[in-house]
């Protein structure tokens, strides 16, 4: 749990994050070791096996859990391999509550492989808890929330959504892959696990894969350190010690991202090639106001609509501040096309019903000089 007494940049900084104590380094070392010494037989250190366990994958967890105010944290190879992990705790016959604007990876896992394991996923509109409430069935054991959504930045009330599932016993998981915990914890309105793509703003690199799960109760911990040891989707140490390395800068970063993301929209907002803006920072969004109340700044995600993949198509062959490429939370502005990239596998009816047109753009702002980003974006819709 996060130190009350401390702010976020200081327990980023350091908790979990404390001084080797056999030599003093003040940086967590890279413990690249497969196997470890055991002085008898039962006999050892803490430590048997990498798969199991592993001393920088140890200060990772610690870190990541004070972060999002949960009691422990498992991460794995992936953002897929963490969301996959949460859904193994399920059996054949359980039911999801799931939103319906997802990134496209998360139904695609639901869909095609949990599916066939006896598993049902129902898809509403999230931002409506009277949608949310509609759809639980006494079956269901978990409501999967991305607040704001990926693309189209939803939000959903994660207030309203836990109390209505708690009356249920239902657990209510959140992906906060978008805002970060230095902008938006869930588990603070109620959320029981917390999930991160740790490839984009906790690492804030662009050079290094991971996941991460956030619990709030023991059991969940006990079977997902089950799952790492049975299914060994883990993390490497190396994958770990980068996620280390970001989280150090996260505060600093993630204001300045929210800096940017905030002139970016606006920009975009006023610009005449542009038809419309997906920001919760700006104030016409339709929910500017939760996401004043649940979130504590608006970040660097923005949708915008250009009318058309051929419009889509020219600018994006004309910017170069902006890289064209999938994933999002680098330091480098990183801009996508949606349905081609990340939601290419929901399929064109798919992404027709819930508002993914060929003509959106998505961009994850950077920590870059504002102006060099705006200069950037105004030549590439110069050229629709």
């Amino acid at each position: 749990m996060t130190n009350k007494q401390q702010g976020f940049a200081t327990t980023a900084i350091h908790v979990g994050q404390e001084a080797d104590p056999a030599t003093g380094a003040v940086t967590v070392p890279i413990y690249a070791t497969s196997t470890y010494l055991q002085e008898e037989i039962g006999k050892h250190k803490g430590y048997e096996y990498a798969r199991v366990s592993n001393p920088t994958r140890d200060r990772l967890e610690i870190n990541l859990a004070a972060l999002e105010g949960g009691t422990s944290s498992k991460v794995f190879a992936s953002g897929m391999a963490a969301i996959n992990a949460i859904v193994s705790m399920l059996k054949s016959g359980d039911h999801v509550v799931a939103g319906h604007n997802l990134y496209g990876g998360t139904p695609r896992l639901f869909n095609n492989v949990f599916a066939n394991f006896g598993m049902t996923f129902s898809y509403v509109d999230t931002s409506d808890v009277k949608n949310v409430e509609r759809a639980l069935q006494k079956n269901t054991r978990i409501v999967y929330l991305e607040t704001p959504t990926n693309p189209l930045m939803e939000l959903c009330d994660l207030r309203a959504i836990s109390d209505l599932a708690h009356q249920r016993g239902i657990d209510v998981v959140v992906d906060n892959t978008f805002m970060s915990p230095y902008f938006q914890r869930p588990i603070e309105f109620g959320a029981d696990m917390v999930v991160h793509s740790t490839t984009k703003f906790l690492n804030g690199h662009s050079d290094g894969l991971g996941g991460v799960v956030v619990c709030t109760k023991p059991e969940q911990n006990e079977k997902l350190a089950f799952l790492q040891k049975a299914a060994g989707a883990i993390l490497s140490p190396f994958e770990c010690w980068l996620i280390l390395r970001g989280v150090k800068t996260l505060a600093v970063r993630m204001l300045q991202h929210d800096c940017n993301g905030q002139r970016v929209a606006e920009f975009l907002s006023r610009h005449r090639k542009v038809q419309k803006v997906f920001y919760p920072g700006l104030p016409d969004h339709p929910q500017h106001e939760l996401a004043k109340r649940q979130m504590t700044g608006f970040g660097s995600m923005i949708a915008f609509e250009t009318g058309s993949l051929d419009n889509a198509n020219k600018m994006l062959r004309k910017v170069r501040v902006c890289a064209l490429a999938e994933s999002l939370g680098g330091v480098e502005s990183l801009i996508s096309h949606p349905a081609t990239m990340t939601h290419a596998a929901v399929g064109e009816e798919g992404r027709r019903k819930i508002g993914i047109t060929d003509g959106m753009v998505r961009i994850s702002v950077g920590i870059e000089d504002a102006d060099d980003i705006l200069a950037d974006l105004d030549q590439g819709l110069a050229a629709i």
